[in-house]
């Protein structure tokens, strides 16, 4: 049951993780528990249970006369309202949603491929930016908040400025100012579980409270670390 008061939000959680008994997919569901708790209506998509197709290719489009160019056949389909059936359900619910919370562990440092490829294809030419559509602050998605929710291989230590990997915002950095950002949303702070599969149980269990308390006080969640951070920090 809801304890918000409130009008409802809408939040649209894309989750991506091969196992459902990750801890990945323990914080996702907790992440949709907290946010329910808080007065959003939320819509969940698990990428892999839902055997979403991550490439984007011509087959998906009509004949292309010349050579395939992959933002302008988005755009000229958006247009057209032709986008493949699965990329408009996506498509619908980002529109949908005042929160998008992107869930997945840092592989090689980015997303996993799957969550890559629902980005490719969901956020199309012409219908979140670009085309018709401005980028970065004119772009479609503007006014709406998004948030990594992800974990990492390695400890908090390594991934230090001093670290044996740098700083966990230089890799998040392109997500969150080239994807994010790019779209319109304002990046918050991600959520970050450093190593949980060298956690014990007592270790996982906090960890899972410290990414509820998180998800529950997102409103007065700081942005992420980019360019439009820096920006408004100099402002005040």
């Amino acid at each position: 049951m809801s304890t918000h008061q409130g009008p409802r939000r809408t939040a649209l959680v894309v989750h991506a993780h091969p196992e459902p008994s990750s801890f990945s997919a323990a914080q996702a569901r907790a992440a949709v528990t907290v946010l329910e708790a808080t007065g959003y209506d939320v819509e969940y998509l698990d990428l892999y249970a839902a055997r979403w197709a991550p490439v984007l290719d011509r087959d998906e489009f009509g004949p292309v006369d010349g050579p395939f160019k992959p933002q302008r056949e988005q755009w000229d389909a958006f247009r057209a309202g032709t986008l493949a059936e699965d990329v408009r359900e996506s498509l619908a619910a980002v529109f949908r949603a005042d929160l998008l919370v992107l869930s997945f562990p840092l592989w090689w440092f980015s997303v996993p491929a799957i969550l890559k490829g629902w980005l490719d294809r969901v956020f199309a030419m012409g219908a979140v930016s670009g085309g018709d559509a401005g980028v970065f602050e004119t772009a479609a998605l503007r006014g709406r908040r998004a948030v990594l929710l992800t974990t990492t291989g390695g400890p908090a230590a390594a991934f230090t400025s001093e670290g044996a990997f740098g700083g966990v915002d230089e890799f998040l950095f392109p997500i969150n100012r080239g994807v994010l950002e790019f779209v319109g949303y304002d990046a918050l702070e991600p959520i970050v579980t450093f190593g949980p599969a060298h956690l014990d149980d007592a270790a996982r269990r906090a960890a899972l409270d410290a990414v509820r308390t998180a998800v529950a006080a997102l409103d007065a969640r700081p942005l992420a670390s980019t360019n439009r951070s820096r920006r408004s920090a100099d402002t005040h």
